[in-house]
Formats: C-alpha cells, sequence, structure tokens
C-alpha cells in the first residue's frame, strides 16, 4: 500500500472516529488543552505505521495509540518536579504576617528535604506518590493513568512511602 493510501485510510478512520477519540482523551487527562496536541500526536503515529493493512482492526489500533499517548503524557506531566508547588507554598507561607521566623526556616528546611527525597525517588515511585497524594487520585484512577496494574500501583505506593519514610527519619 502507497503512503498515500495509507493516508487516506488514516483520514478516514480519524473522520469517522474522530469525536470519540477526542472524548476518549478528555476523559483522561486532566487539562482539556491538552488534547488538541495529544489527538495531533495520535494522528502523526498513525500516519508513521510502515504496513497500515496489516492492521487487523484499525478503529481499535487507533484507540491504543490514543491510550498509549495518554500514558506518556502523564507520565511527562507526574514526572515534572513538584517543586514549583513547594515553592508556591514557602512564599504563601512568608506571606503571613508575624510569622515566627524560627518556624518558618525550620518549615522551609523539612520541605527542602522532603523535595530532595521526592527527586530521589525513581520516576515511577514519584509519580504514583504524586498523584496520590498531592492530586488525590484513587488507586484506580492511578493505574489506568498509568496504564499499569492495581497491585502494581499498591506496590510502588507503598514503596515509595517506606523509602521516603526511612531517608526522612535518617536526615
Amino acid at each position: 500500500m502507497s503512503a498515500e493510501a495509507a493516508r487516506v485510510l488514516i483520514t478516514g478512520l480519524v473522520a469517522s472516529h474522530g469525536v470519540k477519540l477526542r472524548r476518549f482523551l478528555l476523559l483522561r487527562v486532566r487539562n482539556a488543552a491538552d488534547v488538541p496536541d495529544m489527538l495531533q500526536e495520535v494522528y502523526l503515529r498513525m500516519l508513521r505505521v510502515p504496513n497500515v493493512e496489516s492492521i487487523r482492526s484499525p478503529e481499535a489500533y487507533l484507540f491504543t495509540v490514543a491510550h498509549h499517548v495518554v500514558q506518556q503524557h502523564s507520565l511527562r506531566q507526574s514526572a515534572a518536579p513538584p517543586s514549583i508547588e513547594l515553592t508556591e507554598m514557602l512564599n504563601s507561607a512568608r506571606a503571613v504576617p508575624d510569622v515566627d521566623p524560627v518556624l518558618d526556616l525550620d518549615a522551609q528546611q523539612c520541605l527542602e528535604q522532603l523535595q530532595s527525597e521526592l527527586d530521589r525517588l525513581s520516576p515511577k515511585l514519584r509519580a504514583t506518590f504524586l498523584l496520590h497524594r498531592r492530586d488525590g487520585l484513587s488507586l484506580d484512577e492511578i493505574a489506568e493513568r498509568l496504564g499499569t496494574s492495581l497491585p502494581m500501583v499498591k506496590k510502588n505506593l507503598m514503596q515509595a512511602l517506606v523509602q521516603l519514610r526511612q531517608r526522612l527519619e535518617r536526615g
């Protein structure tokens, strides 16, 4: 099949399932503004498929590609350092009048130590921990977002908690 024929096939597939695909992505991301970029990534990946005629179920393949795009997007989002949130917390604490400077310094040191220990976690453990504790997602939601099993999410969360506790108690 020529590249042009593949493009026509994929264009038809996108045209017939575009609304459903957009809804699929909207349900799986936190920021709706990310969906157009993700749709474009799905289309580009579909166009890069070398042997389109070997796809047995084009609709299933389209949504599988979309699922992978969502997973990668989620990992990129959760791998972003949480220092912004910690910095905001420090700045808001400093903005409060009549704060004891000793307590402020102690809080700042605790937050810096926590940030340092979060940075030392593996990307999977950090993502699981932050999605659960910072973003408030359930274990099932984390499993879906990261494309992993519920037992693996439980294991990763437990490992993250144990590692953080051990490191913070030592520090």
